[in-house]
């Protein structure tokens, strides 16, 4: 059955000054809203990197879109020595635990020496793993405290969203593959909120992460429908495509021939989404996890998961929907196990490992495991064209962990990976040594810079980070 948009005759997506469509062109259905991916019928060059001066650079002319920034989070560190590649510059080999990103490698740089004070106890004792997620882009220490008084600070995501929010139809996303209590202990006397949470709209309000892919899939796409009948339109399997059809075919009718395929590839790789969560939802519900309060939509394989939630934040971006996300893979401390790659200890508990060389192998298969994901992911935004380039040159996403080392639970040397040109403002394919102790919150200032934002200081910082 095909739903038909309110008014028909009245289209949906929106003119531009030029006689174009708009970026923030959306085709509209009965409580639906689908935005569109970058189509040459747009044209125009990001506001953003015209005002800097940043079109151009290792990217090419490819800043024909905004810059969209991503932070990913994952837990318990790595085994450093198997993660810390080889050389530096250009000239660098890429160790076994980021091997994976080899076909993404001019499009990454690998960052060591910057350091997270403030996930240290500085007299605090105990409770690393709920510092280091609490402090990864806040650069704040948090207060001791499993009771309701938490107080943190701003995370550097929504710092961007207070003030470039308002040009999207969602000013960030946030998303994870795993719950969490919302409160008590879970750390040495850390609340839970510390150890679930990495955004932070102010010091002491946690911006709530969504794990379950159908609830992501519903905020980028749903509209007016009600909980309940978002439910149903995913249990009856019908696509949201089915509800702007009319608006669609309208739409196709102004297209030229390479915009009416980048526009049918779009809509076939959001049915595919929506083939997988409802692949999901079934799985789910004919067999129920043991010990686990799972969301209807999960998956049951974490790689699944993972990249499920990875596709939601591409189609954040390449619809412009938001330009802001963050995911947290795991949550401060997991103990996550990893049956599909044969192991069933808990994450955490490996990552204690004193050196026991069986316990440090698994640790280095999940260190790889995550890694594999997200270059999986890197691959997919670097094939999705955009502008003159790929959405990939216009982003610029930030992988890794608070803690460095999970077995000494050291804060300095963190493992950092940026993808993305950028918007064409930053130079890829290189190791870079930056001197140890240098504030990671640098690193977050020269990020803002890139955004557009108006930024005097973050967290600890002490500058911008020279040499991006």
């Amino acid at each position: 059955m095909t739903h038909q948009s309110p008014n028909p005759s009245r289209p949906h997506f929106v003119t531009g000054r030029t006689g174009g469509l708009s970026r923030r062109a959306a085709l509209r259905g009965l409580g639906v809203t689908m935005a569109l991916p970058w189509l040459e019928a747009m044209g125009g060059v990001s506001s953003i990197a015209q005002a800097a001066g940043r079109v151009g650079g290792s990217a090419g002319a490819a800043a024909s879109a905004p810059l969209r920034t991503a932070f990913i989070f994952t837990p318990n560190g790595v085994n450093y020595p198997h993660w810390l590649p080889k050389g530096e510059g250009r000239n660098f080999e890429l160790s076994p635990t980021l091997s994976p990103l080899q076909s993404v490698r001019k499009h990454i740089n690998v960052v060591t020496g910057l350091t997270l004070d403030k996930a240290r106890s500085n007299g605090d004792g105990p409770g690393d793993h709920a510092r280091s997620s609490a402090t990864f882009l806040t650069g704040c220490q948090a207060r001791k405290t499993s009771g309701n008084d938490i107080n943190l600070g701003i995370s550097v995501d929504q710092f961007a969203a207070q003030q470039i929010g308002h040009n999207t139809r969602l000013p960030s996303l946030e998303i994870g593959c795993e719950n969490s209590r919302p409160a008590g202990n879970c750390d040495s006397g850390y609340s839970c909120a510390y150890t679930s949470n990495v955004a932070w709209r102010d010091e002491n309000t946690p911006v709530p992460k969504s794990v379950d892919p159908a609830v992501v899939f519903e905020r980028l796409f749903g509209d007016a429908a009600t909980e309940a009948e978002r439910r149903d339109r995913m249990r009856r399997r019908s696509s949201v495509l089915d509800f702007v059809a009319t608006d669609a075919d309208r739409l196709e009718r102004r297209l030229g021939v390479a915009d009416r395929q980048k526009l049918d590839e779009f809509q076939t790789s959001v049915r595919e989404i929506e083939r997988r969560i409802q692949h999901a939802m079934q799985d789910t519900e004919a067999e129920p996890l043991p010990e686990y309060d799972a969301p209807v939509g999960i998956p049951r394989k974490l790689s699944q998961h993972i990249d499920l939630m990875y596709d939601m934040m591409l189609l954040a971006f390449r619809t412009d929907s938001t330009r802001i996300a963050t995911f947290m893979v795991g949550v401060g401390g997991s103990n996550r196990s990893l049956a599909e790659i044969g192991v069933s200890e808990g994450h955490h508990e490996l990552s204690h490992h004193q050196h026991n060389e069986s316990m440090v192998e698994k640790i280095r298969r999940i260190d790889r495991f995550y890694v594999e994901r997200f270059a999986a992911f890197l691959e997919r935004m670097q094939a999705t064209p955009e502008g003159s380039g790929s959405l990939l040159d216009n982003c610029l996403i930030l992988h890794g962990s608070g803690i460095s080392d999970g077995n000494i639970h050291n804060h300095e040397n963190l493992p950092i990976v940026l993808a993305g040109g950028a918007a064409g403002s930053m130079d890829t394919g290189r190791v870079l040594h930056y001197p140890k102790e240098t504030p990671m919150c640098n690193l977050y200032m020269s990020v803002l810079d890139r955004m557009g934002c108006d930024v005097a200081s973050f967290g600890d910082s002490t500058g911008s980070l020279p040499g991006l």
